[in-house]
């Protein structure tokens, strides 16, 4: 007993304030071993302390031990909850096992990245790599994205091109995107975040628009604990053709919560107005409020995610022939990781819009389906590879059906796209 007593003590002392600013120097100098071979003995003994457990943690960590690193660094998230340096580096561990989806639900409760690859083992290296970046001391994380492709837009045959022509069209496009992001660390919990996505889409079709697209977020978040919280202003500007454009802006809030290391579930709000400012789109100007919630979890030993989110909301005051309207609607989403450099991704969308004005004056083709108010059904399906050929570049072949059935016939529509990008991720 005496003994016992007399090692834990010795175990104790070994983890003094000074041999944890020893062991701080010797990660900073990059001589993991030596920092490792000074803290380990006192592993036992040092449980509640958030310092020695997140320096064990990274000693571990870099020294090929990951399963010792997710213990130590899940010991100094429950001695400090709010730790980021303790967030991310558990999700550094298990990125190293190889549980890639969980890696991606520990990261988010710190950073929020938009305009990721699909593939879930890519979203989490990327994640991993700005880990990586805070703890080598930069509080500026950054990501950056670039796409260049090229694919076929067909038009299919419904009831609505029919009626009114285009069902059988088929146009090619060469597409490009260029995007990025920052989240900028002020202390231990607060962080500054701001994306940029550019997207391109020029047609072979002179008659048919290309597409130009800008989206931007400027936001600041909050890591609590398991959770993290951001609010913020978001927008976007489309090109419609003809010198009409499209602009979006709106305020919005979301919380993630991290139940555990397989599951996560998130809420949010918004409020925004798309905007047509000017010619033959103005009457489309609308306000929108909409709230969503999401859960998100991990499959296959993290080699797969799952993420479904529901979504409800509210169209208003606008000048549109239909009206205001209420809609709701669900998008799952799976991810895959089929080996170390070939994954990939399925996603369904399916929204209901309910409209409020009742048509006059409705033509025989609408009198043949009944219409008092318009009742659309959106629905969308779609899924790809991701091929890494090398770091950070992937090839990605992708398709896309659509489908919109409305009471209304100039509302029906239906397309399907299918397109290859090259992808470089910095």
């Amino acid at each position: 007993m005496v003994m016992s007593v007399l090692l834990l003590a010795a175990g104790s002392n070994v983890a003094s304030g000074a041999d944890l600013a020893k062991a701080k120097e010797l990660i900073a100098a990059g001589r993991y071993q030596e920092a490792y071979e000074l803290l380990s003995p006192a592993a036992g003994a040092t449980t509640d302390d958030a310092a020695a457990n997140l320096l064990l943690g990274e000693a571990a960590l870099r020294t090929g031990r990951p399963r010792e690193a997710q213990i130590y660094f899940s010991r100094s998230l429950a001695a400090a909850p709010d730790s980021v340096a303790a967030h991310l580096g558990l999700g550094r561990a298990y990125v190293a096992l190889g549980d890639y989806a969980s890696a991606r639900i520990e990261f988010e409760t710190v950073l929020r990245f938009d305009g990721l690859p699909p593939d879930v083992q890519q979203q989490a290296e990327i994640y991993a790599q700005a880990a990586e970046d805070y703890a080598a001391g930069r509080r500026l994380l950054t990501f950056g994205y670039a796409l260049l492709g090229g694919g076929n837009y067909r038009v299919n045959t419904t009831i609505g091109s029919d009626a009114f022509g285009g069902g059988g069209d088929s146009d090619n496009f060469v597409s490009a995107r260029l995007g990025g992001g920052l989240n900028y660390v002020l202390d231990d919990d607060w962080a500054l975040d701001g994306t940029l996505d550019y997207r391109y889409r020029h047609y072979d079709n002179s008659d048919r628009r290309d597409d130009k697209d800008l989206r931007w977020n400027a936001a600041v978040s909050r890591t609590l604990g398991e959770s993290n919280v951001i609010g913020g202003v978001r927008g976007r500007v489309s090109y419609r053709g003809d010198g009409d454009y499209r602009n979006d802006f709106g305020v919005y809030g979301n919380w993630r919560y991290r139940a555990d290391e397989d599951n996560q579930f998130s809420l949010g709000a918004e409020v925004r107005q798309r905007r047509y400012p000017t010619g033959r789109l103005r009457e489309r100007t609308r306000n929108i409020a909409e709230l969503t919630a999401g859960w998100t979890r991990a499959l296959l030993d993290g080699k797969a995610s799952f993420e479904i989110v529901a979504n409800g909301g509210r169209e208003f005051n606008t000048e549109r022939s239909d009206g205001d309207s209420n809609f709701f609607g669900l998008v799952p989403t799976l991810s895959f990781t089929i080996n170390e450099r070939l994954g990939g991704f399925i996603f369904g969308l399916w929204q209901n819009d309910r409209y409020n004005i009742e048509r006059l004056n409705i033509g025989a083709a609408d009198e043949v389906l009944g219409i008092a108010t318009r009742n659309d059904n959106l629905y969308e399906a779609g899924g790809g590879l991701t091929w890494r050929f090398a770091p950070g570049w992937s090839l990605n072949p992708e398709v896309l059906y659509v489908h919109d059935r409305s009471n209304i016939i100039a509302a029906n529509y239906s397309s399907t796209e299918a397109w290859v990008t090259v992808r470089w991720d910095f």
